[in-house]
């Protein structure tokens, strides 16, 4: 790669100067570099073109050799790195880019050396797939008819790339296969709907693309109920595997352990409070105290047919609050739309999500993704999912998902100059800064008074927050095999008082990811001790406001960098 010798004729230029060198160009040639490697992550994150080469047109590649050249990629950015670069004449803000570039780096080289996913998770495939088709439709990066090009180009390339999926798994964990064969349902179906808007000038090679195409995800689907069935995997990652995964994804020299001893400290603390705010008395079991309050509460729920619309209702009033109260300075753009979860992603987004605005087009559209209840449920389990977000459940998730959280926090994000710089922190945002700010949020939107503190949204938060610290314990112990399926079901159901729904949701994300559902918990204590320090920086002149601007404006560095920048100390 090019990257080396950038590098090298970078810092020549600078060693004549007394200036420091700046980090940012550097940085970008890393994530376009990056970016090259994952083709629908490109088109998603606005990069559209590569030393001429068309990514939109381009489907991501897996294979051992493409795996060999990713990983010599890193191990010569790394090198380079190490002898060009000195941090100690870097600025703060290149230091802690540098830093997050050495991060990723590691993380990347984890992947590939001591995960190989590619050869059990298919599920990585069929959302690839999906991601490579859905972005060209909703994304307007260029003209219709250019875009739908773009999908025939990428639906050309799926038989292909599901010969290769087929020769490259070997194994897989049941709970993957499953929601593999459902999120390629998810793809057969959107290669329907979009043959139904294709334009008519490229329609007869479409239809001849989404055949084949859609053939392929029909065989792929034969392959993993039938030729992949036995072949189990486990789907944890085990001690030491989730220990270096964890301390690279967090950046963070905390251990799981240390976390999880947290987490539990703070699951006790959280149910007591609880409890005290149902009239329990500190005697006696305060689950049944907790549940009737609880149960009380989930009655006053939305319908499966106003569900979406409920939410919209609900972005609008807290989108007005925030303005009222001058909590922050709310982003120029008005991009944000609420859709429905994209089928192909709903294996792991069983409630909701956010895809922000492409890193590199900011002025594109961002999406709250809100995951429908399917009219095939039955009452009882369209129940149990609208009494999880019931009237003010809905609007908590809102709020974290959009309005001031990720909407908010990228649409900062992808402000942040130098362009570099921007990309950096965009397209590879820290999970635990962003997932922290969002909890953080909801937090301090309910701490400023929205809804007139309403004690019953205050409970319903508590049980949020409960969930999110579940989802801490649940990550590091099920995925170190120190908790059954049947101790995370009784944790979610009678300790963190979930609906049944939720709880199963929740149990198949833990099999699907690693240290994700950690991030949550992580990054909200993060964010809490980083506003304490910055009240004890700033004493009487702190603000709020300003305060927000400040950590939003860092863009999604691990919170221990934002920490250092805003602040001048180091996060305790």
């Amino acid at each position: 790669m090019r990257f080396v010798f950038l590098l090298a004729a970078l810092l020549s230029l600078v060693s004549c100067s007394s200036r420091p060198p700046r980090f940012s160009t550097i940085a970008e040639e890393f994530v376009l570099n990056s970016l090259t490697f994952a083709p629908s992550a490109a088109t998603a994150a606005g990069y559209h073109r590569h030393n001429g080469v068309p990514l939109d047109e381009l489907l991501d590649e897996f294979s051992p050799q493409t795996a060999s050249r990713q990983r010599a990629y890193y191990i010569r950015f790394g090198n380079g790195l190490k002898r060009d670069v000195i941090p100690g004449k870097l600025s703060p803000e290149d230091l802690a880019d540098y830093e997050l570039v050495r991060q990723l780096i590691s993380l990347a080289r984890f992947e590939i050396e001591d995960v190989a996913v590619w050869t059990h998770a298919p599920q990585m495939y069929a959302e690839v797939f999906g991601n490579a088709l859905f972005v060209p439709f909703a994304s307007e990066y260029g003209p219709r008819d250019k875009r739908f090009y773009d999908i025939l180009k990428r639906l050309e390339r799926i038989p292909s790339r599901v010969l290769q999926a087929e020769g490259n798994l070997v194994s897989s964990p049941k709970v993957w296969r499953e929601v593999a064969i459902a999120e390629n349902q998810g793809n057969i179906e959107l290669i329907a709907m979009l043959q139904k808007e294709r334009p008519a000038v490229i329609s007869k090679k479409f239809d001849d693309a989404a055949a084949k195409a859609t053939e392929s995800l029909l065989q792929f689907n034969q392959f993993l109920a039938k030729d992949l069935d036995g072949k189990d995997y486990d789907w944890r990652l085990g001690s030491d595997k989730y220990k270096k995964k964890f301390q690279l994804t967090l950046g963070t020299s905390e251990t799981p352990d240390q976390l999880l001893a947290a987490a539990e400290t703070e699951l006790k603390r959280t149910r007591e409070e609880m409890a005290r705010l149902c009239g329990w008395s500190g005697k006696g079991d305060l689950n049944p105290v907790v549940r009737k309050r609880l149960d009380e509460i989930a009655k006053n729920h939305s319908t499966r047919e106003e569900y979406f619309n409920s939410a919209k209702r609900d972005l609008a009033e807290v989108t007005a609050f925030v303005q009222q109260k001058g909590l922050l300075k709310l982003p120029p753009n008005k991009n944000l739309s609420v859709i429905e979860t994209p089928t192909f992603m709903r294996g792991i987004y069983s409630v909701g999500g956010f895809n922000p605005a492409p890193a590199m087009d900011p002025t594109l559209g961002a999406q709250y993704w809100l995951t429908p209840i399917p009219a095939t449920w039955s009452a009882e389990r369209v129940e149990s999912k609208l009494r999880e977000y019931n009237f003010y459940g809905l609007k908590l998730l809102t709020i974290h998902e959009a309005m001031p959280g990720h909407y908010v926090q990228f649409e900062y994000a992808n402000r942040v100059e130098p362009r570099g710089r921007r990309l950096l922190r965009s397209v590879f945002a820290s999970g635990a800064y962003a997932e922290g700010w969002a909890t953080y949020a909801t937090q301090m939107v309910l701490e400023e008074g929205y809804l007139n503190h309403d004690p019953n949204l205050k409970l319903t938060f508590l049980k949020q927050q409960l969930r999110m610290i579940s989802n801490a314990i649940l990550d590091i112990k099920l995925q170190t095999g120190r908790m059954s399926d049947d101790e995370a079901m009784r944790l979610m159901l009678e300790e963190t008082f979930q609906e049944r729904e939720e709880a199963i949701g929740k149990l198949q994300r833990a099999k699907l990811s690693s240290v994700q559902l950690v991030t949550y918990f992580a990054g909200w204590r993060d964010h809490n001790r980083m506003r304490e320090i910055a009240r004890e920086v700033k004493g009487a002149s702190f603000n709020l406001a300003a305060y927000h601007q400040a950590v939003l404006e860092a863009g999604g560095l691990p919170t221990s960098a934002v920490c250092k920048l805003i602040t001048g100390r180091e996060l305790r």
